[in-house]
């Protein structure tokens, strides 16, 4: 296997990519759709309510915290996560802008 290139590509795109690597799992879509509905911190067993095994679902929340979607914090015991909105809003404007781009219609293919 090679080695990611990413030094040949810009900042926003990077950052881009990591984001829609993180999102790139229905279980991580789960969650987030959880965490969301819920409109507040889940500190309670996400095990229930996605149906996977612990080790899953915190390797899946590892991935969305490295991505910066989500943060946590240690209350007692238990790890409580949210979104972390100024990261989401960013994401909004990154992907609006992806999606806006204007695609030309050559009628090439």
């Amino acid at each position: 296997m090679g080695i990611t290139r990413t030094d040949i590509f810009n900042k926003e795109q990077n950052d881009l990519a990591i984001v829609l690597k993180a999102l790139a799992h229905p279980a991580r879509i789960a969650i987030l759709q959880h965490i969301i509905k819920q409109q507040a911190c889940i500190c309670n067993d996400l095990v229930n309510e996605i149906g996977l095994a612990q080790a899953t679902v915190s390797q899946h929340l590892k991935e969305l915290k490295n991505a910066g979607i989500i943060k946590g914090s240690i209350e007692g015991t238990s790890v409580c996560y949210c979104i972390d909105e100024m990261v989401w809003e960013k994401i909004k404007k990154q992907m609006e802008g992806f999606f806006n781009a204007n695609v030309g219609t050559t009628k090439c293919c």
